[in-house]
């Protein structure tokens, strides 16, 4: 099977997942809408993340439940990860690292991060 492939700037952190899912989500929460991403959901065992832990750092804040990871060169948002106590099979890939031709088309979802929690769409 061809796998997809998403890669930060620089290109020290490469994302490989099996398609391009259904939909996307857009969240307007305090991080994701600064990050300015576009977040794909994968079993995490359909994942594969080169340069990860070398080259990513990670950033936890509020619930506590997850970490988005960057990569330490040029800063770019590449996934998020659950902590314990979260769901552990789900990863959020930040679509934005695939090469735009692959989202052409894709449904985006509004996720109501900020306050209700609930899609709005």
């Amino acid at each position: 099977m061809r796998q997809l492939v998403a890669t930060c700037h620089c290109g020290a952190v490469r994302i490989s997942v099996p398609a391009m899912p259904a939909s996307i989500v857009e969240c307007n929460c305090s991080i994701c809408r600064r990050n300015g991403a576009l977040w794909a959901f994968y079993s995490a065992d359909t994942v594969q993340i080169l340069g990860h832990p070398e080259h990513t750092t990670q950033y936890i804040w509020g619930a506590r439940s997850i970490r988005t990871m960057h990569c330490k060169t040029c800063g770019c948002a590449t996934h998020w990860e659950t902590l314990d106590g979260g769901p552990t099979d789900r990863v959020g890939v930040n679509s934005r690292l695939f090469d735009p031709e692959l989202l052409k088309g894709i449904r985006i979802r509004y996720f109501d991060g900020a306050d209700s929690w609930t899609y709005t769409d």
